[in-house]
């Protein structure tokens, strides 16, 4: 019996390392695609949104959506057992984090970019699960 408990407790433990990796892959990526481009003065400072072009916005919606599907890859790929159900747990948690956000950033114009990030939560997510699930099919 200990030694199920053990396995069980095993198991849960790298659930969650898989998910926190996936999250983490999509946030140090954004977030440090953010910085750089700041740095190069491509993006204006972050703390004024207001400043952000629509050109812009589709950049960091583009790479957010592939940072969004690799960070999924990688929760599918951690996972224990049952890739999909972890890919929508981190997918969960980015619709969560991307509400939070579009209703902070709703007052700033631009509306449309806080939307898509919403909408694309979960499809980046499911999308990145299924990249992983077809590269272990192939081997």
């Amino acid at each position: 019996m200990a030694m199920a408990t053990h396995s069980r407790s095993g198991r849960v433990l790298r659930s969650i390392g898989a998910v926190v990796a996936g999250a983490l892959t999509g946030i140090v990526l954004s977030v440090g695609t953010d910085a750089a481009l700041v740095a190069a003065r491509i993006f204006p400072p972050l703390n004024r949104p207001e400043l952000f072009s629509t050109a812009l916005l589709a950049l960091a919606t583009t790479y957010r959506t592939v940072y969004g599907v690799l960070g999924s890859y990688v929760t599918a790929r951690l996972a224990p057992e049952k890739p999909m159900g972890h890919v929508l747990v981190l997918g969960t948690l980015g619709l969560i984090a991307s509400i939070a956000g579009l209703l902070t950033m709703w007052s700033y114009g631009n509306r449309w970019y806080p939307l898509a990030l919403v909408v694309l939560a979960l499809p980046t997510a499911l999308a990145g699960g299924w990249l992983a699930s077809a590269a272990t099919r192939r081997g």
